[in-house]
């Protein structure tokens, strides 16, 4: 039986977690999850699942989970950043899974990584921001990273009994999102309600966001570069539109290894939380005489430039990731309430790149300072 607690047990990758620990409560035990704000929702969670321990992060939404809590039920609750870190260095937890959306988690995963404990990442900005010192942490504490998110997976699969020092190349796929094949032109006056309609995927507000400026995949080339420990030119990106073919591994031998499944993403997260053993499951089969046609399409940096910056980034190194991560972060929130449009994102974050002093090598407390830095200058560009 293993025990894991969950960071952001209410977004979409953390009900999609307890879906794969409810298909197979014998073989895995919730012990603690947390939550924002998202309060009638974690309170059935804690009713089904019984965690020992929970944590919210917002101050006025953990009195109300604390008095909505039935008297039966015998769960510790806790509050804030505190908290997090709390719920993520229990001793009697094998696995972290980390699910929250933005720097928010990256304070717990270094805790639960000094502690020895694995984790599970499907938070992107946590190698995004700070890849250096959490994969040298992982390293001295003899800690697995294990990727949640589809293309680290199908990645981190393909690797499997291969040695990693014969890669000639990683290639990520992308389904394209929601504007694959539109011109720059054509995407001058985007709406946020035409941005949020991802083809092949149900995910969250920023993450959907992100898909359609492609910052997603821009993100997953810097995390690639962290968990595989390639240089930024030996990785690709690759439009998929029918997401079949979740990432491949070229080697220097020419062969080509992909991992192929059909879109669910309770797949990676049962991968990484039963890792090394594969569980049976029921989950929908590849029919390749129904998909008949797998096509790839060259990237776009130009019509979606976030992508080119996210290698700019990676190109110059040091600290200029964590500005680029933050920035779009606030931009992408902007987006979303009507305050720019969508090729403002770029743009603004460039102007703060342009203007950052990098630091290689950071710490944890410069990297949090960086971020602070970079939030604050990109919504002084807004307000110019």
């Amino acid at each position: 039986m293993r025990k894991i607690s969950i960071l952001g047990s209410t977004g979409s990758i953390g009900k999609q977690t307890l879906d794969v620990v409810r298909e197979n409560r014998d073989k895995f035990e919730v012990v603690a999850i947390s939550a924002n704000s998202s309060i009638d929702l974690l309170l059935e969670q804690i009713v089904e699942f019984k965690p020992k321990y929970v944590a919210v992060y917002q101050k006025e939404c953990y009195k109300k989970i604390k008095e909505s809590i039935p008297a039966e039920i015998n769960v510790e609750v806790l509050c804030g950043m505190d908290g997090l870190k709390a719920i993520s260095t229990l001793d009697e937890i094998d696995i972290l899974l980390t699910a929250v959306v933005g720097m928010i988690g990256l304070e717990p995963t270094v805790a639960a990584i000094k502690k020895g404990i694995d984790i599970a990442l499907a938070n992107k900005e946590t190698l995004v921001t700070a890849g250096k010192l959490i994969m040298d942490l992982a390293k001295k504490n003899g800690v697995k990273i294990l990727p949640v998110d589809s293309e680290h997976s199908a990645i981190f699969q393909s690797l499997q009994g291969e040695n990693s020092k014969n890669i000639d190349k990683i290639i990520l796929t992308a389904s394209g999102g929601p504007f694959r094949g539109k011109t720059r032109n054509d995407l001058l006056n985007v709406t946020k309600n035409e941005a949020l309609k991802h083809p092949n995927w149900s995910m969250g507000r920023k993450i959907s966001i992100d898909s359609s400026t492609l910052m997603n995949k821009g993100l997953e080339v810097i995390e690639a570069k962290w968990l595989f420990g390639v240089n930024h030119n030996d990785i690709d990106v690759v439009v998929h539109p029918q997401s079949i073919i979740h990432s491949m591994v070229q080697f220097d031998d020419s062969s080509v290894i992909a991992q192929l499944g059909c879109p669910d993403m309770k797949l990676p997260i049962q991968y990484a939380l039963g890792y090394p053993d594969r569980i049976s499951n029921k989950y929908e089969r590849v029919d390749f005489a129904k998909i008949a046609t797998l096509t790839f399409e060259n990237s776009d940096p130009e019509t979606f430039p976030c992508l080119k910056l996210a290698y700019e980034c990676l190109e110059l190194g040091g600290t200029y990731s964590a500005v680029l991560n933050s920035a779009n972060e606030i931009l992408v929130n902007e987006f979303l309430e009507d305050k720019i449009g969508f090729y403002d994102i770029p743009y603004f974050i460039e102007k703060v790149l342009e203007s950052h002093k990098s630091i290689e090598n950071a710490t944890l407390e410069e990297i949090l300072e960086i971020d602070k830095w970079s939030r604050d200058s990109v919504k002084k560009w807004i307000n110019r």
